[in-house]
């Protein structure tokens, strides 16, 4: 039951790996590391698909910081969610790289081994402490030394139900399924009820997915992966068993997060992951599924909920490493990733900020309560998507699992060939 950034935060995109090719090769004209001179001069600023929602936020961060700083001028860019990270590539390859640039996990790694990204450890490593531990490290890369951004927002949520779907289909609404195994039976049942006309979940498995359920996704060393593991064969024997019940959305080996929200907008599909920020689309959008709505856990058999990250990168090869350095930290320090997280249904990674008062005092909304439930949850939260998983290798899972799903190849078959080629591709990386 993927989570998908865009569902979780109108600010969030799917993300897409860089081809490293692209990224030149490491230990290229890189600027310096030394971020103790004077802070000063012209720097660029690019953000992922935020301009629309948050011009005005950006725009006052940026006269604040330019105030705190005279002689500093920051020229902000926002990119469109589609093709972020071509235009990543592109920069990259061709020396145009921004100053400072908000990145996932997934687009920092090959920028990270290109030596096109700072290290932070050595240019800003006294804020480490400013921040979650966690999110501290979801910026470091296997087999490198270093983290290589500031860790920014952080996201989670929970699983939503439709109650009516559930009552029609003879299942306690007030007691909604609490693991995987519950998930899968009250699918099932669902299928059955309504001879396959609704179906529970509306996607496939993702490298996530296998992660919540316990699967080991790559050895201790990231040298390999190794989801093909008996849990991870049992998780999609699980789905394959879904699939042909009708369970599982027959257009989910072509699902998209939004194609699966406006199944679950519509009916069609009885649970989908989201976010708190999804309450306010279904009040507005699908009244009658926002008086019906169930809230329940996201559903995880390690203990610790799924958590997706987001980065601001400082390009390793700026002439204004003090400015860049004192910026990128400046727009990810508390005070504005407070800020931020009231504008939007995101949360900060700074140590102490999920103890706030909105995070933690009930009001009697749903919004509310969805927030609080998802900040405690962030404390503990893992982000199970490795970062050396490309954009390539989601692919080659997809295709794997769309294969065990139709009975082209059993699980085991489906998965081994997955890692096969996930392994190969990882290889090429470097």
């Amino acid at each position: 039951m993927p989570i998908s950034r865009r569902a979780l935060a109108a600010a969030f995109a799917v993300c897409v790996a860089l081809p490293l090719s692209a990224c030149g090769s490491s230990g290229g004209d890189s600027g310096s590391t030394d971020a103790s001179g004077k802070v000063e001069g012209d720097i660029t600023f690019q953000t992922w698909n935020l301009r629309a929602n948050f011009k005005d936020y950006f725009e006052g961060l940026i006269a604040d910081f330019e105030k705190k700083y005279p002689g500093t001028n920051v020229k902000w860019i926002d990119q469109p969610a589609e093709g972020y990270a071509d235009k990543i590539s592109a920069d990259a390859a061709g020396g145009t790289l921004p100053d400072v640039v908000n990145v996932s996990p997934d687009l920092v790694a090959p920028l990270a081994k290109a030596g096109l990204a700072m290290d932070l450890d050595k240019a800003a490593g006294k804020y480490k402490k400013e921040y979650l531990d966690g999110a501290w490290a979801s910026h470091q890369v296997p087999g490198l030394e270093g983290t290589y951004a500031f860790p920014w927002y952080l996201n989670t949520g929970p699983l939503f139900y439709n109650k009516t779907l559930f009552k029609e289909a003879g299942l306690d609404a007030e007691q909604p399924p609490k693991t995987y195994d519950e998930v899968f039976d009250a699918a099932l049942k669902m299928a059955k009820e309504t001879d396959g006309k609704v179906a529970t979940l509306a996607n496939v498995p993702t490298v996530e997915d296998f992660g919540r359920y316990g699967v080991e996704l790559m050895n201790k060393e990231g040298t390999a992966f190794t989801f093909n593991d008996a849990k991870g064969v049992e998780l999609l024997t699980k789905y394959k068993e879904l699939y042909d019940a009708k369970a599982l959305d027959p257009q989910a080996l072509t699902a998209t997060p939004e194609s699966s929200g406006k199944k679950f907008l519509t009916g069609a599909v009885a649970m989908n992951p989201g976010s708190a920020l999804d309450l306010g689309n279904f009040k507005k959008q699908a009244p009658n599924l926002y008086k019906n709505i169930g809230i329940t856990d996201q559903i995880t058999s390690t203990g610790h909920v799924n958590m997706y990250v987001m980065g601001v990168m400082v390009n390793a090869q700026t002439k204004r490493t003090p400015a860049a350095v004192a910026f990128a930290h400046y727009v990810t320090d508390a005070e504005h990733q407070m800020s931020f997280a009231k504008q939007v249904a995101i949360f900060p990674s700074t140590a102490g900020s999920l103890d706030d008062p909105y995070f933690t005092k009930e009001d009697g909304t749903d919004e509310t309560r969805v927030r609080i439930a998802a900040a405690k949850s962030l404390k503990t939260a893992v982000n199970y998507t490795p970062v050396l998983f490309s954009e390539q290798m989601k692919t080659e899972l997809r295709n794997e699992v769309a294969k065990a799903l139709q009975g082209k190849e059993s699980p085991k078959e489906a998965l081994d060939n997955a890692v096969k080629a996930c392994n190969t591709l990882l290889q090429q990386q470097g």
